[in-house]
């Protein structure tokens, strides 16, 4: 069977290949224009990040639900998650080298503050949906990579409290992201 508009998430959903091939086709240069405006200091990782994007469409084609937005802005929102989960993550590896064993040109301190940059604008829009006591946890845990025993004791909070902060402080995250996807 042919891939094609009407049905390619159909294939995609009976672990078909053609319908991923369709997406490729017909999104890929979208999802790699998001992938390259994040990742542009990293183009090794270019190819990696686009392989999982594509997998993870692959994967959770069944939480796309066609009432709440069209596919290509869902595949959007997969790419421009993986690309900021690439960048967190190689972000902390460029991080932890040591600079004596690293040469790094000019314009890649830029691209490290631009990327710093576009974390941080990412991440407070994220935190925004939550109370400030909320936020400084997340900040804390997430950011400063403290642990929970740590901010318990320093903020005075019970640790099972800050689990449930946390918790609920990711779902409402979850919806606030869902909403602005919208």
């Amino acid at each position: 069977m042919k891939a094609n508009e009407d049905n390619f998430i159909s294939l995609i959903k009976k672990r078909r290949e053609e319908g991923i091939r369709y997406v490729m086709e017909e999104y890929g240069g979208l999802l790699q224009s998001i992938v390259k405006k994040r990742l542009f200091g990293m183009p090794d990782r270019i190819e990696e990040c686009m392989n999982d994007i594509f997998f993870g469409i692959w994967n959770n084609i069944s939480s796309f639900d066609p009432g709440r937005s069209s596919f290509k802005n869902w595949a959007a929102g997969v790419a421009r998650f993986q690309a900021i989960d690439y960048l967190r993550r190689y972000g902390r590896q460029l991080q932890q080298e040591a600079w004596e064993d690293v040469e790094f040109p000019v314009e890649d301190d830029n691209l490290l503050r631009l990327v710093e940059r576009e974390l941080s604008r990412e991440t407070e829009e994220l935190l925004n949906c939550l109370k400030p006591e909320d936020r400084e946890i997340f900040a804390r845990i997430f950011i400063q990579d403290q642990d929970v025993e740590t901010v318990s004791v320093e903020m005075g909070i019970p640790r099972a409290a800050v689990y449930n902060k946390i918790s609920r402080g990711k779902k409402k995250m979850r919806r606030a992201a869902g909403e602005n996807r919208k």
